[in-house]
């Protein structure tokens, strides 16, 4: 395999900035930084970026749930996500946010490009629409059984049981997920991309061997039923990009969610003097993958290379699609509290751990990958600490005991050693189809073969004979290069202990590095724990939780709980004048409210009620507020309560005002 140096620009799909990472997310990222690991080893120039997929309707309910701007909802996420990836030792080059100037720069110019190509239709369509929230209802916001199989609980857009596409109207007892309602059809105006238009090209490149075969022949099965026209438009309200001459129309988050790869990378390019261009121009030479799953490869398959020869940059060299995470043969539960969380692994469990399991595990095909909680017990007990770890401790105590640290000058078996190099050039082709859990057992061949030369050399009985201290010495010497040139392997896996090799053996790690001889280490720290029952079994509690049987037209997003009349007397509600109103700097929505409740001091508070009032329009007006609410820290100062108001939103925002004659810090029974 040659080793030329390479350009190469590796992404991963957007984590969606409306909740955690959890184990099956990663999957991808794991399979991808290992990937990124290996090529920065082997000596390319090679870049990851990623970014949190910041837009639509879910982002806007939530953050209006929590009585925030999506802005501080999508910030929050995006410290939590970045938190969780450095933990798990995924070293992105850039980690960054769809909602970006630089995201919405590129948005513009490829929607400038699909009109003017002529790629752009107009239709008036028949939506669902929920008559109680009065809104369109994004595909992932309708539930019901799927056309083609009749799975239940699926989504309006595609089926996660048979992966067949289709429109949301052709659902089966739809329901809103909002609501809990049945919608109603509602016509709409919107904009579409002709797919039919990129057919030839299409065909071109998925033919091209930047798929794997069982993606192609799925992408096949898209041609014989027919490219369809692809909506980009998106009605309010709704949380992204204002279409430049679509006033108060959006652009649905398809279209400028995997345009964030090329705005992130756009943002390290300006902050680290590298050539876009290079990357993404039309005539790029460099390299660009994606790594993805199989629930996403329609849009990154179809639909963004479309709109990549449409913008007038280049496609795609690959895009690497993976399958889902199971735990114990099944799909992940709550209940049973395999649903994981990220920071609930990394609570209670090391994350190489389940970096190494993974890799394990992954082939280069689209199968699922199970984690399977038995086999991960005893797959890192046996393979990282009983093979791999047990042949630096096994031979490092003699060196530093008996020779002070000092290594032997020669190697005790130089032909083994160039075997352990030799066996490099297969690893690596390994790791570059993909093929980790192939490159896994070559590795750990390896390590039984290392370890079967210490058993047979026994460096134990070799201390007690004062005539084999110079062998005894060139045998642990031997061991523990040994060991540094497995780790050189595994290091794109075990990022993290690679940093504990390189303090106690006082040298880098390198891909087949040439011996150390008369070399000193230092003292020597546990490299790895063995994992216990406990661990796994006190990480499944934590992670299990108590859901709620919703009735029929109420879905779990949207059950309301019940309190007593006890709790609800614990609310304190006053009576509070507005002595100042103002505009907060940086936020959309939000006023500044300075309130007198009767106290010495008055309270400052954050409403979002800025499309709805000016702030001279408040000064001097009674409201009510809650008084004993725990003060919250946001981006914009302290928030020392809650005031309350009525209505579905926008300028229908309606603050109870009580009767006149009301004063300041009276309570409300």
């Amino acid at each position: 395999m040659t080793n030329l140096p390479r350009k190469i620009l590796v992404t991963s799909a957007l984590p969606y900035a409306n909740g955690s990472i959890h184990i099956g997310h990663l999957v991808e990222y794991i399979q991808t930084d290992i990937w990124v690991r290996f090529q920065k080893l082997r000596g390319h120039q090679c870049y990851y970026v990623c970014a949190d997929d910041a837009h639509g309707t879910p982002i806007m309910l939530r953050a209006q749930k929590e009585g925030i701007t999506p802005e501080e909802l999508i910030a929050r996420f995006n410290i939590e996500h970045q938190a969780d990836f450095v933990d798990f030792a995924i070293q992105f080059d850039n980690y960054y946010s769809t909602h970006s100037p630089e995201n919405q720069h590129f948005s513009n110019l490829i929607y400038k490009s699909l009109k003017e190509g002529g790629h752009i239709e107009r239709h008036t369509i028949c939506q669902f629409y929920d008559p109680v929230k009065e809104m369109f209802l994004p595909d992932r916001f309708i539930r019901g059984e799927c056309p083609h199989c009749g799975a239940k609980e699926q989504y309006g857009d595609h089926c996660e049981n048979c992966l067949k596409t289709y429109e949301p109207t052709d659902l089966k007892n739809p329901v809103s997920a909002i609501s809990g309602e049945t919608p109603i059809e509602k016509d709409s105006e919107h904009l579409f991309v002709n797919l039919s238009n990129f057919e030839a090209m299409l065909r071109e490149w998925t033919g091209s061997g930047a798929l794997q075969p069982e993606v192609l022949h799925k992408i096949g099965e898209w041609f014989e039923t027919g490219l369809k026209a692809w909506d980009i438009f998106r009605d309010p309200p709704y949380f992204g990009f204002e279409i430049p001459d679509e006033p108060g129309k959006y652009f649905y988050v398809w279209l400028d969610a995997p345009i964030g790869y090329m705005a992130s990378f756009k943002n390290l390019c300006d902050r680290k003097n590298v050539d876009f261009d290079e990357f993404w121009g039309k005539d790029s030479q460099a390299e660009v993958y994606h790594f993805i799953g199989k629930d996403i490869q329609y849009f990154h398959c179809l639909f963004w290379p479309s709109m990549l020869t449409a913008g007038g940059f280049r496609k795609p060299t690959a895009v690497f699609v993976h399958g889902f995470l199971t735990v114990d043969g099944e799909k992940m539960s709550k209940s049973r509290g395999t649903f994981i969380n990220a920071r609930t692994y990394l609570n209670h469990i090391k994350p190489e751990y389940l970096r190494y399991y993974f890799a394990a595990k992954l082939g280069n095909g689209v199968d699922d990958v199970d984690l399977n909680l038995d086999d991960f017990l005893q797959r890192v007990n046996t393979d990282l600490v009983n093979k791999f770890v047990n042949i630096a401790s096994r031979c490092v105590k003699f060196i530093t005991s008996h020779f002070e640290g000092k290594m032997a000058s020669e190697l005790a078996d130089t032909a083994l050693y160039q075997q352990f190099i030799e066996e490099g050039d297969k690893i690596a082709e390994a790791y570059e189809s993909r093929d980790y859990n192939k490159a896994m057992r070559y590795i750990m061949a390896l390590a039984d073969r290392a370890n079967q030369y210490i058993d047979t050399h026994k460096p134990w009985t070799m201390v007690k004979q004062a005539e084999n201290k110079a062998e005894l010495q060139a045998v642990c010497s031997q061991g523990l290069n040994l060991f540094r040139v497995l780790m050189g392997y595994l290091a794109p896996v075990l990022p993290l202990m690679v940093n504990q090799v390189e303090a106690f053996l006082a040298a880098k790690v390198f891909w087949q590095p040439e011996p150390l001889l008369a070399h000193t280490i230092n003292p020597y720290k546990p490299l790895i724990t063995r994992i216990q029952k406990k661990q796994i079994d006190a990480m499944i509690e934590a992670s299990k939780e108590s859901l709620a049987t919703p009735s029929k037209k109420t879905p779990p997003s949207s059950v309301t709980e019940t309190i007593s009349y006890e709790d609800f007397a614990k609310v304190d509600l006053r009576i509070a004048r507005i002595i100042k109103a103002e505009h907060v700097e940086g936020a959309q929505k939000l006023l500044r409210l300075t309130l007198d409740v009767g106290e010495e001091k008055p309270r400052n508070i954050f409403a979002g009620i800025k499309d709805a009032y000016a702030p001279e329009q408040l000064t001097d007006k009674l409201t009510i507020m809650v008084a004993n609410l725990i003060p919250r820290k946001m981006r914009f100062g302290l928030s020392e309560g809650m005031v309350l108001a009525a209505g579905p939103g926008k300028k229908d925002i309606f603050l109870l005002g009580p009767d006149e004659g009301a004063k300041p810090g009276m309570r409300v029974k």
